[in-house]
């Protein structure tokens, strides 16, 4: 315990997140406490609270630490259908991990961390759509936002509706049925083409 205590910067927060992700997989969502995670971590709950303000702050810290952050990895595969099916199957993979039960608790119990998560895959998409444009791809990386979001909004609620394993069909699905024909049929604005 004393060892713990001891412990400062990421070396603590590593523990404590590894315990946080534990707890999560043995009790489930609904009953991970911060103060079993401190238990289990050998510290207070309130080295907890100085940095994550509730539960679910933590879980999405512990999911992170544990399964790799999406924004701070954006997919390069060379192509536009290759990017955006690696973030699909990132997110598919994070659910399956997680299971529906701590998904749908995350969001019923902080609805903030739904526009935060938002904006972050708005800077992973918009990163993708720019090197697709620059690769000749599509016509323009200028798109709107609700097309740019439009393949991980609808996986993510395809996860809110289902407790089963997602289909990988439904990720092809989503990028060539919808997000390709909307992206490549976007024309760039006429300040563009008198560049």
């Amino acid at each position: 315990m004393d060892q713990m205590q001891r412990r400062r910067g990421a070396a603590l927060e590593s523990a404590l997140l590894d315990a946080a992700w534990d707890e999560l997989l043995e009790s489930g969502y609904a009953r991970l406490t911060m103060e079993a995670v401190a238990a289990r971590a050998q510290t207070g709950k309130q080295v907890l609270y100085r940095r994550w303000q509730n539960r679910a702050e933590l879980v999405v810290a512990a999911m992170r630490h544990r399964t790799g952050s999406i924004v701070e990895d954006v997919p390069d595969t060379g192509s536009l259908r290759g990017d955006v099916l690696a973030v699909l199957e990132r997110m598919a993979d994070r659910f399956a991990a997680l299971g529906p039960e701590v998904i749908h608790g995350l969001l019923a119990e902080a609805p903030d961390v739904s526009p935060e998560i938002i904006g972050r895959m708005s800077g992973v998409m918009a990163t993708i759509v720019q090197r697709a444009a620059e690769r000749g791809e599509i016509p323009s990386a200028e798109l709107p936002l609700s097309v740019l979001l439009a393949p991980t909004n609808l996986l993510r609620h395809q996860m809110l509706l289902t407790r089963e394993p997602l289909d990988p069909a439904t990720l092809t699905t989503l990028v060539d049925d919808i997000f390709l024909p909307l992206a490549r049929a976007r024309t760039p604005a006429p300040s563009q083409l008198r560049e």
